[in-house]
């Protein structure tokens, strides 16, 4: 069954921001609750051949999910690849836009993201054997939040200071519109704005262009 998700992110910068958000979340629906909290590696890739990935990697999942790893490759355009370390677990996470976006950044994307038994760079190795080569490695922290039928994170970037992503998945391609419009109802209840597409997108392109001096670290920058 294939997976579409909706997400839209809004650039929150401070801690205070965060913080303020964290306790709207929890005065406005008094079932909110933190699910989660982890730290991530995020490796993103570039180039490749998705056909090549699948064959790469096809031998980690089981039937199911390898049937849609399939149905994605089939049905999504524009891939963006990833592996990704949350606290320990390893997990390969491939999207594919299917809205006017991309990708990497973008409000409706297919999605898959399941966990693999081997590490983080094992995993690396493969994606490169598929063509691939690292585009940027990021790090985040995150805090999970289940609000009103959609899950809030609130991260902690390297590189773009706090951020929250506001997301629901739904297997219906018939409802994304609708999804979009209950998110963004949410989004102004709350006082909070999207982050316009074109400034993520140079935001994401500076970062790609010095992610280096970012990874792992407590250091921010400003794009506009």
């Amino acid at each position: 069954m294939a997976q579409f998700e909706i997400e839209i992110k809004s650039l929150l910068g401070d801690k205070s921001a965060a913080d303020a958000l964290a306790a709207k979340l929890c005065a406005a629906d008094l079932a909110c609750t933190c699910v989660a909290k982890s730290k991530q590696l995020n490796h993103y890739f570039d180039g490749g051949n998705i056909d090549a990935l699948y064959q790469k990697v096809e031998h980690l999942f089981n039937v199911a999910n390898q049937e849609k790893l399939q149905h994605l490759i089939e049905k999504g355009a524009s891939f963006s690849v990833r592996t990704r370390q949350k606290d320990e677990a390893v997990l390969l996470v491939v999207k594919a836009s299917v809205d006017a976006g991309t990708s990497a950044n973008t409000v409706s994307r297919l999605e898959f993201e399941e966990p693999v038994e081997i590490s983080l760079d094992s995993l690396d190795r493969l994606v490169e054997g598929a063509g691939y080569h690292y585009q940027a490695k990021w790090s985040r922290a995150r805090e999970e939040y289940a609000y009103k039928g959609l899950t809030v994170c609130i991260d902690k970037n390297a590189g773009y200071g706090y951020l929250a992503e506001f997301e629901k998945m739904t297997d219906d391609e018939h409802t994304l519109a609708d999804v979009r419009a209950e998110i963004e109802s949410i989004m102004a209840e709350l006082g909070v704005e999207e982050l316009p597409q074109d400034r993520l997108a140079r935001m994401f392109d500076f970062y790609n262009h010095h992610w280096a001096d970012y990874y792992g670290t407590e250091k921010t920058f400003v794009v506009n």
